[in-house]
């Protein structure tokens, strides 16, 4: 019999696998939304949804999936420590990047169309999310890497340091949702292919974000 209080421990193996799955499915799922269902993706064209497509691309691929990879990186990445903190800020900056790219290509979208900027609930979270995401990372980087706080520092910031990591993730994926059904809103009439992507994309990423949650606060199997 399993010891009181035990019964229903968990590791965080099978759940950092099916976040990985989960990875591939959302991916898998953008890239057919976008290449097959949205004409495409250019930084330049004078097809200017093509322009837009690059925003989703970028913000879900890129800053979400990516920084979930970051923040699980010390339970999937093995070798030193040293080892895994160097995957853990090197794919935190690619989301950064992938989220600056983001913007600008919906910004650059909107302008060459004379649509206003920043007009609803999803373009205010969007740049409050990678605001606080660049600050974390800032922060981060100068506490942990470069030139590196104290220890005692360093302990007493690690769990706020957790948490706000946490938190970002999960703001960016309601972000991301939020944009999900304004598109999906464009599309329900039709009750398309189109429609029934967006949906699962949308639920796929939650279940990604919940996946990333539980491989950081569940026990580690050797």
């Amino acid at each position: 019999m399993a010891p009181r209080g035990r019964s229903y421990q968990l590791s965080a193996s099978p759940v950092t696998v099916l976040a990985h799955l989960l990875f591939i499915a959302v991916t898998t799922l953008v890239l057919v939304w976008l290449l097959d269902k949205r004409e495409g993706l250019a930084f330049k064209s004078d097809n200017k949804f093509k322009i837009f497509n690059l925003h989703p691309l970028f913000m879900i691929i890129g800053f979400i999936l990516i920084g979930g990879e970051a923040i699980m990186a010390y339970n999937t990445v093995g070798g030193t420590r040293t080892t895994q903190r160097t995957v853990h800020w090197v794919l935190h900056l690619i989301a950064l990047i992938s989220g600056g790219l983001g913007i600008f290509a919906v910004f650059k979208f909107q302008n060459e169309l004379g649509i206003p900027d920043m007009y609803t609930l999803h373009s205010w979270l969007g740049i409050i999310t990678i605001s606080l995401y660049a600050l974390q990372w800032i922060l981060g980087f100068f506490s942990y890497v470069f030139p590196g706080a104290e220890m005692g520092t360093r302990a007493s910031y690690l769990p706020w340091h957790t948490f706000l990591g946490i938190v970002i993730l999960f703001l960016a994926i309601c972000t991301a949702e939020m944009g999900l059904v304004q598109k999906f809103l464009q599309l329900v009439l039709f009750q398309n292919q189109e429609a029934l992507i967006v949906n699962f994309t949308g639920l796929l990423i939650l279940l990604f974000g919940i996946s990333v949650g539980l491989t950081v606060v569940l026990p580690r199997s050797y």
